[in-house]
């Protein structure tokens, strides 16, 4: 840091603006605000934010809520007031003297809002990046624009900022910071003799219907009604399948609440007695979403699941899996079409290779689950999947070793005033 620069950081408290749209922006927000807050304890935080921003410190313009649409018609619908909130956000902003702007994922919200800050000299930081990497890449030239710096959460989201030349540093995912390192550590029987014994109906189906099982299966068709009502059934197709196969296997669903506890319970009474006893559907009001999620995966055998980022938790897990997905067939057409990479599940993405077994659209049929978990089950495919995974976590952490708040002061010490 210039002299110049080290004057400027100590003579006044630093102001920042952050904004967070939703859940996962506010968990995100709350670990920068923590880790800068232990680089210097007068800094005044104001934006939006949820729960976790606030008890570090944020002062919150108005409920993050407000900002928590998704959707292009209910974003059509509630467009005045974004509008009006993004011309607040600015406002609050300038009458603050902000030094710095946080924009945490939200792209399409947070980046209009940079835009609108950086010609006034306040250094704007995008953390999270827009999907450029993997369609409208003519993007880059907006981001270009409105931010000084991204904070990326993949290493492979670099290139394209490497290629127009713009200030871009892999910090990360969350998860390799928050995933709890017991479930790595433990013995695996151990897990799971702690996840039968945490909750009633694992203690009921496992110690009075189930007394022998050869392997646990976990599957998780995703979160949303749409996604359950696609995808679900195409995994009972596949257990129906798999237990003539070997009738000792066993399936465990993991869900968020209650109401998806009951979707997906309702799709499995229509199919026959023996699926029927071989499947349980669990939601733990104890705990977590996420980490009672990820106790489930670290004590199965294998995960069969929706993309998302239940497949990055899975690899960190170091879980065999198969993912499988479907969309609207229009939909699927137009992302076809705009989409440049070959792959949809991060760790295949991660690998630049097909490392894990993929399901997309017509070949997402309970036939092609059931082969592809019966060709994962055995041994030697096992152990070679799960060392894969392992080889891509750890290039992943290696490459991710910069923390968001030391990324962002020394990206600012080097910013001229």
């Amino acid at each position: 840091m210039t002299e110049q620069k080290q004057i400027e950081w100590q003579k006044r408290p630093l102001v920042i603006g952050i904004v967070a749209g939703e859940a996962s922006g506010d968990r995100l927000g709350a670990d920068f605000m923590r880790q800068m807050n232990a680089v210097r304890d007068d800094i005044i935080w104001i934006g939006v934010g949820g729960e976790q921003m606030q008890k570090e410190g944020l002062e919150p313009l108005f409920a993050m809520s407000r900002l928590s649409v998704m959707g292009l018609v209910e974003v059509l619908g509630h467009l005045p007031d974004l509008l009006k909130a993004r011309k607040q956000l600015v406002q609050a902003f300038c009458e603050a003297q902000i030094d710095w702007f946080i924009g945490i994922d939200a792209p399409d919200f947070n980046l209009r809002v940079a835009k609108k800050l950086k010609p006034k000299g306040i250094f704007c930081v995008q953390y999270v990046s827009p999907s450029i990497w993997a369609w409208r890449e003519s993007r880059i030239h907006s981001i270009k624009t409105s931010t000084h710096l991204v904070l990326c959460l993949f290493p492979f989201e670099l290139e394209v900022y490497e290629k127009h030349q713009h200030p871009a540093i892999c910090v990360g995912h969350p998860l390799l910071h928050t995933l709890s390192p017991e479930l790595l550590t433990t013995d695996f029987v151990e897990l799971r003799r702690r996840l039968v014994w945490s909750n009633p109906e694992l203690r009921h189906f496992f110690y009075e219907s189930h007394q022998y099982i050869s392997n646990l299966i976990c599957m998780m068709p995703g979160s949303r009604r749409g996604e359950i009502n696609a995808i679900f059934p195409l995994m009972l197709d596949a257990i129906q399948r798999l237990l003539l196969v070997d009738k000792d296997l066993c399936f465990i669903i993991p869900t968020i609440d209650k109401n998806h506890q009951y979707i997906v319970q309702d799709l499995i009474d229509s199919r026959n007695e023996q699926l029927r006893e071989a499947v349980v559907v669990v939601f733990d009001d104890t705990q977590s979403h996420e980490h009672f999620s990820q106790l489930v995966m670290a004590a199965s055998d294998l995960i069969v699941l929706a993309s998302g980022t239940a497949s990055l938790e899975a690899m960190l897990l170091r879980r065999p899996m198969v993912v499988v997905y479907q969309l609207n067939r229009l939909t699927y057409q137009i992302a076809k079409r705009m989409v440049k990479v070959p792959y949809i599940s991060l760790p295949n993405i991660l690998a630049g290779d097909k490392v894990v077994p993929e399901l997309i659209q017509e070949e997402a049929t309970g036939e092609n689950i059931c082969r592809a978990v019966t060709k994962l089950l055995p041994v030697r495919a096992y152990h070679e999947q799960q060392s894969q995974l392992d080889d891509i976590s750890a290039k992943l952490r290696l490459q991710s070793n910069q923390s968001p708040a030391h990324a962002v002061i020394e990206a600012w010490a080097k910013y001229p005033l």
